[in-house]
Parts: C-alpha cells; sequence; structure tokens
C-alpha cells in the first residue's frame, strides 16, 4: 500500500521536476538543486551545475533556480545584482513556459498512461444493454434514492450511457439536477440524483453499496461436506425454486435463503437429466454451499492505437473536468471538504496487493489531478507563479520581489493548512 503510494508519487514528482528543469536549461537558466522528496537529503550527488538528490519527506518535490522567488526564500541572491544565467532574467514568455514545464509534463503523463492501459487493455463491463435485459440490485444507497431491484435503467439526464459503471460517474452525480430514467415493470419513472450524493460515495467500499448488475445463474463449485454436496448438487445445475418460489436471478435466490436461515429449503434443481426436488438445510449465515457462476459475460472491446489514442485521452481530461466541477461544488457545500484525502487517503486507494493496471490507473489519475491542482493560482504553487507572469505580461509591470516574497510566505501557510486538513480527514475516516 505504501510502497505504491512511494512508486507512484516518485515517479510523477520526478517527472513534473524534471519538466521544470528541462524548460529552464533550454533558456540557459541556472538550476542549482533537483530532489525528489524534501530535506533532510537522503542521498545525492552533483552533475555539472545541479545537485540532484533524494529527500526523506516523499510528499513532493522541488527545482530551485537561480533568480526566482521560491520556497528557498534565499533572499540575499534576490539582493544581488541579476546575472544573465536567473530566471529573472528571462523574458517573461520563458519564464512562463519554465512554470508551466511541470503541469504540461504531467498531462502529457496522464495521457499515455491511460492511452496505453486502453491501448493494452480495452475495456471490460456490463453494458446499458445488459443492464437493460436483466435489470439491477439495488443495495443499500440506491435504495435510499428510490431505486428498486429490478429496475432497468434506461438513460442518465435523459442520455443513453455505455456502461454500468457510468451510473456512479463524476459526471452523472455532479450533474444539475440529474436523474435517472428507469423502467419499472412497464413504468417510466425519473429517480433524482439528490445534491450532493457523490458524498456517499466516499470510499472504494460504498460503490458495493449502490447498484450491481443482476444476472442469472448456474452452481458454480459446491463446498466440501456441505448441504448441497449431501444432497447431490453438483457444478452446472441451475436452480429453478427455492421452496416454491421461482428463481431466476442470484438475487432472489439470496432473499429467498435470507428468510430460511437454520431451516430447511426445498431447492428445485435443473440438469441435463431433467429436474428434481431436493432437501438441503441453510445455514446460519443464509447459505447451503455453493458458489455461483453467472451466465451472463461482460463486454469486452479492444481498441487500436488510433481509438486509444482518442479514448485515453478523453478519460484523462475527464478527470480533469470532474475534479474542477467536485471543487466548484466544494464551494457551495454541496461536495463535502470530508472528501479531501491526503497520503494516507492516497494510500488506501493504492490498496495492499499489487495490481500493476490498477497501480498504474491510479497513477494516471493522480498525474491529471496533481496538474490541475498545481495550476490553481495560490502563491508556491506554480498556478500562483503563472499568475503573477500572466500580470506582468498584459501590465508590462512585474510584482516586486518584495511582494513576491510575501506571497510566496502566504501560499506556504495556506498548502501547509491544507495538508493539515487533509491528513486530519484522512485520520478521522480511520476511526469512522
Amino acid at each position: 500500500m505504501v510502497g505504491q503510494l512511494l512508486l507512484g508519487l516518485s515517479i510523477l514528482v520526478g517527472l513534473h521536476e524534471l519538466g521544470h528543469l528541462l524548460t529552464a536549461k533550454l533558456f540557459g537558466m541556472r538550476v542549482e538543486k533537483f530532489s525528489i522528496g524534501f530535506p533532510p537529503k537522503i542521498a545525492g550527488f552533483q552533475w555539472g551545475e545541479t545537485e540532484y538528490s533524494i529527500g526523506a519527506i516523499p510528499l513532493g518535490g522541488f527545482v530551485k533556480i537561480s533568480g526566482m522567488v521560491d520556497e528557498s526564500m534565499d533572499t540575499a541572491q534576490m539582493a544581488s545584482e541579476p546575472q544573465p544565467w536567473e530566471f529573472r532574467s528571462k523574458p517573461a514568455w520563458q519564464r512562463l513556459i519554465v512554470m508551466l514545464g511541470g503541469i504540461i509534463v504531467n498531462v502529457i503523463t496522464g495521457i499515455v498512461i491511460f492511452v496505453v492501459l486502453v491501448w493494452n487493455n480495452g475495456e471490460t463491463y456490463f453494458s446499458r444493454d445488459q443492464v437493460i435485459q436483466n435489470g439491477i440490485v439495488a443495495y443499500e444507497y440506491g435504495e435510499a434514492i428510490g431505486l428498486k431491484t429490478g429496475d432497468k435503467i434506461l438513460d442518465i439526464n435523459g442520455e443513453p450511457y455505455n456502461s454500468i459503471n457510468d451510473l456512479t460517474s463524476g459526471s452523472a452525480l455532479l450533474s444539475e439536477n440529474g436523474y435517472y430514467t428507469v423502467d419499472r415493470n412497464g413504468e417510466i419513472l425519473q429517480i433524482e440524483i439528490p445534491r450532493g450524493f457523490i458524498n456517499t460515495f466516499n470510499s472504494e467500499e460504498s460503490f458495493n453499496k449502490f447498484v450491481a448488475i443482476r444476472f442469472p445463474f448456474e452452481v458454480g463449485a459446491v463446498d466440501k461436506g456441505s448441504g448441497a454436496e449431501q444432497a447431490g448438487i453438483e457444478a452446472g445445475d441451475r436452480i429453478l425454486a427455492v421452496n416454491n418460489m421461482p428463481v431466476t436471478y442470484f438475487d432472489q435466490m439470496q432473499s429467498a435463503l435470507q428468510t430460511l436461515k437454520n431451516q430447511s429449503a426445498q431447492i428445485v434443481r435443473q440438469r441435463e437429466s431433467g429436474m428434481d426436488t431436493l432437501t438441503i438445510p441453510v445455514t446460519e449465515e443464509a447459505r447451503i454451499g455453493i458458489a455461483v457462476s453467472p451466465l451472463i459475460e461482460p463486454v469486452r472491446r479492444d481498441y487500436g492505437f488510433g481509438e486509444a489514442l482518442s479514448k485515453g485521452t478523453s478519460r484523462a481530461f475527464g478527470v480533469v473536468i470532474v475534479n474542477a466541477r467536485a471543487l466548484g461544488k466544494m464551494f457551495t457545500g454541496e461536495v463535502s471538504t470530508k472528501n479531501v484525502s491526503g497520503p494516507i487517503g492516497m494510500a488506501k486507494i493504492y490498496g495492499a496487493s499489487w495490481d500493476w493496471i490498477k497501480f498504474w490507473s491510479i497513477t494516471g489519475l493522480i498525474s491529471m489531478i496533481l496538474a490541475f491542482m498545481n495550476l490553481l493560482p495560490i502563491p508556491a504553487l506554480d498556478g500562483g507563479h503563472v499568475m503573477f507572469l500572466l500580470y506582468e505580461m498584459v501590465s508590462g509591470r512585474a510584482p516586486s520581489d518584495k511582494f513576491l516574497e510575501n506571497a510566496q510566505k502566504v501560499g506556504m501557510v495556506i498548502l501547509l493548512a491544507l495538508m493539515v486538513f487533509a491528513i486530519g480527514n484522512d485520520i478521522l475516516k480511520l476511526f469512522s
């Protein structure tokens, strides 16, 4: 969990700072330090004019460019006469490119990751047609907004969707006056997506409490020594009824068994040789000792490189759009600030087991979020420098070094407060 987070952040921070370093050197600026992680320094080496190092605090990194007001607050250097190799001596447009360098690299990294994932792995999902054919199972959060098991969701906000995953996408949950159109036993209904409903999905486990596709099934494995094995149930059998209740979908069998805990169930079983009725004891956990195999397969779609390029790029920028909308709704109170996560929350998203597809998916997601967050006009972030440079380019007047120093201090206080808040959120979630 922690290892994946550190690896992902090290890759993204390293590439981000490399974007600043390369653009600075491109325009003849002297780069004094390049660090992945914050001091104290663990290891490093000198190559040319630049010291390259790894810091002990793996929550970011920095590039120190000569003649630039940054987090080092090197006021002594700024008090001397500007030198040709310094940041402050270069034209505003060159300084702007340097400040955008890290953001641009993060965007490119995110796009490349998503494109490669789509190209290499394609997509696997339950489609809208499968949802309409079989209906959904509504769990706790689905029932809370008015969905019911058996509903067939036709569209989101009046528009067809592609995958069952779209039902909980950010674009759906953040939409204004959003709704699902549902076919319930032939009656067409609109189920409203409540304002702030996205706050419900504050963990990976919460998505499992919304809806799932309903699926017909057959018996898969049979537990050794279970009542099902003793009664003669075998893999490949179909269960048609439980105590005279017809069973087509797995959730129907689950519901029937829930009413028969510690009792015996009359199971109608079908196999190639015909149908029969078996008496099988039901455990306290409402089980009869079988695993099931769904009789519907998710859709598998592969993409050529051109399609993957379009799909991956769209997915990458979709992350930015959703996060921008969520940030805006955070100021209105519709999206809770409790959704802000720090390093602990990020580590939990990666999970405890190594899954390289999941690792790269999350790393691509974080790369795009880092690009977006760094572009925010907060002093001490790249976006703050960009804001002041744009002011200089438009007005023809550069802010004074003293103003930039004070703005940097304010920005660092804001960032520190945000980090404390995010880590506090993480800790509260651990005990909630």
